[in-house]
């Protein structure tokens, strides 16, 4: 007969389970933390360069002279794949050209001007929405992420049968496990709807590159875009013989003429300088959750036909809409505030269901504070490292290394809470710290 695994084994044993669930924990938390934030992409987008151009139009003569001197400046390089041209919008009024080697800001004449240099929101969006991984890896973590958010959400309302019927009930209005419990779990109720919304949004999204992939390696021999072109519309059939510069503002007065109600938002040239280049119109319609119709354009600026994003099939429409749903960038100002504060809520949903348990652990016999403030680290260590990656941007400029100053923060933050040091001691210094850097980011900004 085996002899039992002793004392000690165990409660290793235990503290390695209790610390695996901490990693899927912090990762949840940090997904929401940072799509929080990145509600407000385009105004930190302002935020980060206010000396950038802005104006409330450009004509498209101006964005045809802006596309010009883009491919112009591409000279020497690769041909461009890809060109996009940021019209100005309400939100973001700026317009800018990209190419796949650089981003510039274009004046209100189509003269170009300064580089684009907005490489911290950039890192905190990819941060959201990859985890800063490259490749499918992130994607499937973040939409796992999302997965294990709906199961919470609906496993917490079977579990608590009285959670609707005590929405408003706060028994206790202290820090104790009590009070926090009920924070918890008010909450919970509270955001539910949004939970459940932006948790199977962010599903869909994180996990469908997978089946994209899936289906293109089992069915298209490879190719990714034959998956999507139902859904997103198809590209025009390659020609690299070359050819003079797109009709773009040809292709943006065709839309001013016949599509006066949508609010034009993207224009993309795929393959410029070539004859099989084609330009993508993409247009926002209002009152409705599709991120935009896509209009089609030969090289020489004449009207294709659109893709049906906006009255195509039902499925195409519903895979057209997650992507507003999810962020909130819909209704303006109103629906975005409504986002951050339902994000904060989820995010410290995050935060105290694990404070609970490491509570109950603790009532249990397992007191570890290591792990308590291995948590502390988690919740604000990681706000306090963000902050620092926005003060890098403003201190070095936009070639700050932003992802190596997050992570080796973040473990740096870990690796503290085994100092000796006690917790509520340990969380106040943190707490502090991130005070400061907060402050350190404002003074370098505005300096």
């Amino acid at each position: 007969m085996s002899a039992a695994p002793e004392p000690s084994t165990v409660k290793r044993a235990l503290a390695g389970h209790a610390a695996i669930g901490l990693v899927a924990g912090a990762l949840l938390y940090l997904v929401c933390l940072t799509g929080t934030l990145a509600v407000f992409y385009q105004e930190l987008q302002r935020f980060e360069q206010a000396q950038a151009p802005e104006m409330t139009a450009i004509a498209p003569a101006a964005a045809q002279r802006a596309v010009e001197a883009a491919l112009a400046a591409e000279h020497g390089q690769p041909t461009t794949s890809h060109l996009y041209v940021h019209l100005p919008v309400a939100e973001l009024p700026r317009a800018t050209v990209t190419t796949d080697t650089r981003a510039t800001h274009v004046l209100p004449d189509g003269r170009l001007a300064g580089p684009e240099e907005i490489a911290w929101s950039d890192f905190l969006v990819a941060l959201h929405y990859a985890l800063n991984v490259p490749g499918l890896i992130g994607m499937i973590v973040v939409g796992g992420l999302g997965v294990m958010i709906l199961a919470l959400a609906i496993s917490g309302v079977v579990a608590h049968p009285r959670i609707f019927r005590d929405a408003f009930l706060l028994r206790a209005r202290d820090g104790s496990g009590l009070g926090l419990a009920d924070w918890h779990n008010r909450m919970s109720v509270w955001s539910l709807p949004f939970s459940v919304a932006v948790a199977l949004t962010g599903a869909v999204i994180g996990l469908a590159a997978v089946t994209g992939y899936a289906l293109a390696a089992l069915d298209h021999g490879g190719d990714i875009e034959a998956v999507y072109a139902p859904l997103f519309g198809a590209e025009g059939k390659p020609d690299k013989r070359p050819a003079a510069a797109p009709d773009v503002a040809r292709a943006l007065g065709y839309m001013a003429r016949h599509y006066p109600g949508v609010t034009v938002t993207y224009a993309i040239i795929h393959d410029p300088l070539t004859v099989g280049q084609e330009v993508q119109i993409s247009a926002e319609h209002p009152r409705r959750l599709i991120f935009g119709e896509t209009y089609r354009f030969d090289g020489q600026g004449r009207f294709l036909g659109p893709a049906g994003l906006a009255d195509g099939e039902l499925g195409q429409q519903a895979a057209a809409s997650t992507y507003k749903l999810h962020f909130g960038n819909f209704g303006g100002l109103p629906v975005k505030l409504a986002y951050f504060v339902l994000g904060a809520a989820l995010t410290a949903i995050c935060a105290t269901g694990t404070y609970i348990w490491l509570g109950k652990r603790r009532r249990r016999g397992h007191d570890e504070p290591r792990l308590l403030k291995a948590w502390d680290a988690v919740v604000w260590g990681m706000p306090l490292v963000l902050a620092l990656t926005l003060a890098a941007r403003f201190a070095l400029g936009n070639a700050a290394p932003l992802v190596a100053i997050f992570w080796i923060g973040t473990l740096l933050a870990l690796a503290a809470a085994f100092a000796p040091m006690r917790p509520a001691r340990f969380r106040r210094a943190l707490q502090l710290a991130l005070g400061a850097a907060c402050l350190l980011a404002l003074v370098l900004r505005w300096a």
